[in-house]
């Protein structure tokens, strides 16, 4: 862990001294989950998430975060003894974020912010989510982040200095040690979910394509949801769904249309049917897809973009807003890829103890912002 220092307690105990409790918003999301001490109490106990009324039919749905409107804290203050912010407030006003972090302070409540994203993957412009994180970073009594590289970002914005404290592992640990699928051939995949914001598929699609279609052994299989494909889908994109089907027509890929996975089903894609997954973003900060990648093996061709080289080991190409889009390094990336040997897999051991340091960094956090 790099940034400020704590207070030099070891980084585990015998057990708690007490139990603190915390608002994090939100609890479900599995970030989150996988921030507790796996092998043994860290006296860190997170409140369920609030369902959102009216609530959804999924109970894991937490979003829109109950938590983040300040009337849920004027009334549930005594309940919880920190208040942490991770995701959830991509669509607050700037004036109730405001109202939040006021009525924290009345009811002497610190805020400790995990700052995943400086750039919101999910927005088209950046303008709206500067102006939540000009709420949010001065604000904090402690800031978190992922990588060295957006701590370095976050002191030049606001002048705060965060801890740094790696992502703790995506895939559930009875699963990381998983064998992977034999295969003959490699497979490289794109997969292009819902087309957030942050994709512009096309320029490396077609870099794609052309490359892998002159690697002997190499295939490229294109996953996307239904809704991208189908006339009525909320996110059907016509162009690129005709582009897809003719490139499948014509054997240059592998075209796969399918629903949201489930946990279990992305992982067997990531392990059993792809090699190299080729991340195709324009703007973005930190990746919970490349964790995943990192957990089980898969080698991970990422943009240049954010922080994605800090946060873990893979190959990179330049694709940004400031830069745009360059099909040599693409090209290069893609070979290096199927030509280089497959990464080191940090196993359930590694990941248990990094998750462990992880779980004793945050109640250090917590004790400290108490105080």
């Amino acid at each position: 862990m790099s940034g400020p220092t704590l207070d030099g307690r070891p980084a585990r105990a015998d057990g708690p001294t007490d139990v603190l409790t915390v608002a994090s918003v939100p609890s479900g999301h599995v970030y989150v989950r996988h921030l507790s001490d796996p092998l043994a109490d860290d006296g860190v106990r997170r409140l369920p998430d609030p369902r959102p009324c009216p609530a959804p039919s999924d109970q894991s749905v937490w979003w829109p975060p109950v938590m983040l409107d300040p009337g849920w804290v004027a009334d549930n203050h005594r309940s919880f003894d920190v208040f942490h912010v991770h995701f959830g407030f991509d669509a607050q006003p700037v004036d109730d974020l405001r109202a939040l972090v006021e009525t924290l302070r009345r009811f002497g409540k610190p805020l400790v912010y995990t700052v995943h994203d400086l750039r919101n993957p999910h927005h088209v412009h950046r303008d709206a989510h500067d102006r939540h994180l000009d709420v949010l970073v001065p604000a904090a009594d402690a800031l978190v982040t992922l990588t060295a590289g957006a701590a370095a970002e976050i002191a030049r914005r606001w002048g705060r200095e965060p801890f740094v404290l790696p992502h703790p592992h995506v895939v559930d640990l009875p699963s990381i040690d998983a064998p992977r699928a034999a295969r003959a051939e490699t497979v490289v995949g794109i997969h292009l979910k819902s087309l957030r914001a942050n994709m512009d598929p096309m320029p490396v699609l077609e870099t794609a394509a052309a490359v892998i279609n002159r690697l002997d052994g190499v295939v490229l299989r294109v996953d996307v949801h239904t809704d991208v494909m189908d006339p009525a889908g909320d996110r059907h994109d016509p162009a690129l769904a005709e582009w897809l089907t003719r490139a499948h027509r014509r054997g240059l890929l592998r075209l796969e249309v399918h629903d949201f996975f489930s946990d279990d089903e992305l992982w067997t894609y990531l392990r059993d049917r792809i090699d190299v997954s080729i991340l195709p973003y324009r703007f973005g900060t930190h990746s919970g897809w490349l964790e995943a990648c990192h957990d089980l093996g898969t080698v991970v061709v990422a943009p240049s973009c954010g922080y994605f080289r800090d946060q873990r080991p893979c190959l990179t190409y330049r694709n940004d807003e400031r830069d745009g889009f360059d099909p040599v390094s693409l090209t290069g990336a893609i070979v290096g890829a199927c030509g280089g040997q497959p990464p080191q897999r940090p196993g359930r051991d590694r990941r248990t103890a990094e998750r462990v340091a992880v779980a004793a960094a945050h109640r250090r956090i917590y004790d400290q912002v108490r105080r």
